[in-house]
């Protein structure tokens, strides 16, 4: 796993996303976060967009990342960003974990 972190000047972390490879043509995202008062600025699509830029860079045709239903922001989010469920379903202790997956276009 590689973790981004976008930082103000004076060395506040802003927001982070992680992702690594799973296999030679599969990257996963794990773990993004922006504070509260910077969602819908912009930030997240940064992190995301470099994210995606470095797994392509890596040679993943494929992403995926996990999330939960209450996490309805987040899934509204990746859906615009062309992510689509999998149907996919794990148990993530008593909740279930729901595997979203997007095709890269180099």
């Amino acid at each position: 796993m590689i973790i981004f972190v976008a930082t103000k000047d004076s060395g506040g972390v802003l927001g982070t996303i992680a992702c690594g490879t799973l296999s030679s043509r599969e990257g996963h995202l794990r773990g993004m976060a922006v504070l509260p008062a910077l969602r819908g600025t912009g930030l997240a699509d940064q992190l995301l967009a470099h994210a995606e830029s470095h797994l392509l860079q890596k040679g993943c045709v494929r992403i995926s990342l996990d999330t939960t239903a209450p996490l309805q922001r987040a899934i509204c989010f990746y859906e615009r960003f062309g992510f689509r469920v999998s149907g996919k379903v794990q148990d993530y202790f008593g909740m279930p974990l729901f595997e979203y997956i997007k095709e890269l276009q180099p």
